[in-house]
């Protein structure tokens, strides 16, 4: 079966604390427990004979601006032939909890000069964009106001620098609205459980075309 993958030898994933979820920042080759571990060994359970290296750089609690600040490191440096990025919700988050809010203009400028950058330095690189999401959860986080706008700008900028795109934010609608409960796939809205990292890792697979 050809996939997106033939190609590629390095998938590297970016993000705040529901990327990292929990990596070993000494070690390399740390995955975490979250969806990139589940994505690397579904892989690796379907095509045991090709080796992919897999690659964890989220940091919990980096918004856009961090991941702009660690580009020359924990991306350029790595030189990944495919580079997933989950990014936002602490742009928003630290509006409510530390009263330092991100405009949803300067969150898009700061993630249109990362993705600027990784067009021009990895011309090659298959750029996979994930949207921010927020689930209602008790007692629910009322940040629909700052979050929407910011889900917005993810959605135009995957129009023009990705290659593909995962909408999370209404993907976890949708289960929601066919009735899983939503405090079982993100207790605190924000945080997957393991079945939310499942949901995750599966529609990161079934939009690069590994799954269907």
């Amino acid at each position: 079966m050809k996939t997106i993958f033939d190609d590629i030898k390095t998938v590297l994933f970016q993000g705040d604390s529901i990327t990292d979820c929990g990596r070993d920042y000494q070690n390399k080759d740390s995955l975490g427990a979250g969806y990139p571990a589940k994505i690397a060994g579904i892989w690796e359970n379907i095509f045991p004979e090709k080796k992919l290296t897999f690659i964890n750089r989220g940091i919990s609690g980096n918004r856009a601006i961090d991941l702009l600040g660690r580009y020359e490191t924990d991306f350029k440096a790595l030189r990944p032939d495919l580079v997933s990025i989950l990014i936002g919700i602490n742009d928003t988050w630290r509006r409510y909890d530390s009263g330092d809010p991100t405009t949803a203009a300067d969150f898009e400028k700061n993630y249109r000069t990362l993705l600027e950058n990784l067009k021009r330095d990895l011309p090659k690189a298959i750029i996979v964009i994930m949207e921010p999401f927020l689930l209602e959860t008790t007692p629910p986080k009322d940040w629909r106001e700052d979050l929407d706008p910011k889900i917005q700008a993810v959605r135009n900028l995957a129009k023009e620098y990705a290659d593909v795109f995962v909408p999370l934010d209404g993907i976890f609608t949708r289960y929601a609205v066919e009735g899983l409960d939503e405090a079982a796939m993100a207790a605190d809205g924000v945080h997957p459980t393991p079945t939310g990292h499942g949901i995750i890792a599966l529609q990161w697979l079934k939009a690069l075309g590994v799954l269907v």
